[in-house]
């Protein structure tokens, strides 16, 4: 792996990030033989680091008890004669994970600072199977934005009638982070190996979206790279793929309807040749969403949250990291959901004081809910418009009559806006699980009807550029109560039954 620099930024903060000094050779002992990490070079202009892996084929077997390629029994001379010592595979990525954990992780003590800078990197793999050849490394690598060569390696230079082997002589080069670099490599060399030395458990869907969080759940052979990665073991395929559209779903009201909006922005005044790469790009508006809650909350003093709905946990992950918000409650219907949230939020790996901040529940918007009463305040993001019309009123109930916080913020989509986006058709919705989308006046008639049934005032706020014709990308209500807690009022429908809920 090489870098260029100057003198003001060497090369040699390569070393720095990978935690490996350039002026030694290092060894460390892996499961299945010794990995080396040595600097070829390393100077100011230019840096390389070398990883060499060292196999033991002998103890690769003794270890894995007679278990071969995937975990399935191999024929005796097969676990003996392979190409195991001399490829990159699974053991060179798990000696990546290993050798390489912190900055794997986008982790430097020493200089922070590196962590986010992207390098410019010339990755070399001088000899990588690749079961799908050499076009199938381009459509792995060239979506993450590398410039590939992969040069088929001859069965025989002696007999070239023999034709080409199934590795090639690959090299990348890019600019990117480092540890984006690395998780590229941790995914995709077994990817193209097609293969792994070790039996896959449920384990290993974790750590791909881990490793493949922010560009997995967008590439175009997600599927392929998923089946292979997990040695095309269903379930866990079926898991991974699942939990990777949920990721991708989190952002549709967010960042990717965002970009489709920079876009039409960038031509409203019909001026084209505008050098957008100058100018700073605008936060997504899942991003600006965020920031418009919690700055509600904080100004309602608020230190006890419920967010309501809180799919894969990004609100309350914010709110976590506010000394302010000392009990911050999670509550969704999905089971799933909660199960990604509590990934996100490493709630295993939390010390018992952050710990006890925090709690996901699962529950109904539309069933009132004894646990959450109490609380300073409620968050509904972009929620509502997920609720069928009909139990509308169940679910205003449960919020505003019985769990009655002191302040509840509810955000959602701006119908009149949707024109904005010329790639959504018209008349559609901008996400599928979407039951209706508001106008502002029929959003401030709802929210003006549920204030005066149940004793709070409201105030609305945009969310995004206020478009002088057809208003924010969101709308923002923030409720506060003026009733006494004692005095609220009725439900004005009953609540549904259980038959009825569940239809």
């Amino acid at each position: 792996m090489t870098t260029t620099g100057s003198a003001e930024r060497p090369a040699t903060d390569l070393g720095y990030l990978l935690h490996k000094h350039p002026d030694r050779a290092q060894e460390f002992s892996t499961s299945h033989g010794t990995a080396h990490v040595f600097y070829p070079e390393a100077g100011p202009e230019r840096c390389t680091a070398a990883l060499l892996l060292e196999v033991d084929p002998v103890g690769l077997v003794r270890r894995g008890r007679g278990k071969g390629r995937g975990g399935a029994p191999d024929s005796a001379l097969a676990q003996y004669v392979n190409d195991r010592p001399y490829a990159a595979s699974s053991l060179l990525a798990v000696a990546l994970g290993t050798v390489f954990s912190s900055a794997l992780k986008g982790r430097c003590g020493a200089r922070p600072d590196l962590v986010d800078r992207a390098l410019p990197l010339r990755i070399e793999v001088p000899a990588l199977p690749a079961r799908g050849g050499a076009e199938l490394v381009r459509r792995l690598f060239e979506p993450l934005g590398w410039t590939v060569a992969a040069e088929p390696v001859p069965l025989d230079a002696r007999f070239p009638d023999w034709g080409d082997s199934r590795y090639v002589r690959l090299t990348l080069d890019g600019e990117t982070r480092l540890a984006d670099a690395l998780r590229h490599l941790y995914v995709l060399l077994p990817v193209l190996d097609d293969a792994k030395h070790y039996w896959v458990a449920p384990d290993e869907v974790d750590k791909l979206l881990r490793a493949g969080e922010g560009w997995l759940e967008h590439h175009p052979e997600q599927k392929l790279i998923t089946t292979r990665y997990l040695t095309r073991r269903r379930r866990l395929t079926r898991d991974a793929l699942e939990r990777l559209e949920l990721a991708r779903l989190a952002e549709a009201d967010g960042s990717e309807v965002e970009e489709l909006d920079n876009a039409v922005d960038a031509d409203a005044d019909g001026d084209t040749d505008v050098d957008t790469d100058t100018e700073e790009r605008p936060a997504p508006l899942a991003v600006l969403r965020r920031e418009a809650i919690l700055a509600a909350l904080r100004e309602a003093g608020a230190a006890r949250v419920l967010d309501l709905g809180c799919g894969q946990g990004q609100l309350v992950q914010a709110m976590l990291e506010d000394a302010r918000f000392t009990e911050v409650v999670g509550v969704d219907v999905s089971m799933r959901a909660l199960h990604t949230a509590g990934r996100r939020l490493r709630t295993e790996r939390m010390s018992e004081r952050q710990a006890a901040r925090v709690t996901l529940l699962q529950g109904s918007l539309t069933y009132t809910d004894p646990r959450l009463s109490g609380y300073d305040a409620a968050v509904l993001g972009e929620v509502i418009e997920h609720v069928d019309p009909p139990r509308l009123p169940a679910a205003e109930y449960a919020v505003f009559g019985a769990a009655r916080p002191r302040t509840v913020v509810v955000t959602t989509p701006n119908a009149e806006y949707n024109v904005r986006w010329e790639t959504l058709p018209a008349g559609s919705v901008r996400h599928h699980d979407h039951r209706f989308e508001w106008t502002r006046e029929e959003f401030r008639a709802w929210a003006r009807g549920v204030a005066e049934r149940y004793g709070y005032a409201v105030e609305f706020r945009p969310v995004g550029d206020d478009d002088p014709e057809v208003g924010p990308p969101t709308q923002l209500a923030l409720f506060t109560l003026v009733q006494a807690p004692g005095r609220a009022a009725e439900p004005v429908t009953r609540e549904p039954t259980t038959k009825e809920a569940v239809a």
